[in-house]
């Protein structure tokens, strides 16, 4: 089972992680100025994982994969791991609608 990891950075923002029930990161955040904030967000990606239309999928300038996760309103909620292959990215856009809407959420 997948769960939100919640941690607090070292410029005092918050930040979660989505992990797969293996413990890989398939889904970070960006930086929150408040706790609830970061729940929101959280709230957002249990909402908008199962929707492939909410999946941006992205190559970077080196040539990696990646994705980002964007709410309705187009904001960007969460961005995965640098993959080495479309069909890596692929496993871990499908990895991220398999976890996330039932996933626990905990804090480091």
């Amino acid at each position: 089972m997948g769960k939100f990891l919640i941690s607090t950075r070292k410029n005092g923002e918050f930040q979660f992680n989505l992990k797969a029930g293996n413990g890989q990161v398939i889904l970070a955040s960006e930086g929150y100025n408040t706790k609830v904030a970061c729940e929101n967000g959280i709230a957002s990606v249990k909402k908008n994982a199962p929707d492939d239309n909410r999946y941006d999928r992205k190559e970077s300038s080196s040539g990696k994969q990646y994705f980002n996760l964007k709410a309705s309103n187009g904001q960007i909620i969460g961005t995965s791991e640098m993959y080495e292959s479309t069909a890596a990215r692929e496993n871990g856009i499908e990895s991220v609608k398999k976890n996330a809407p039932d996933a626990i959420i905990e804090e480091a």
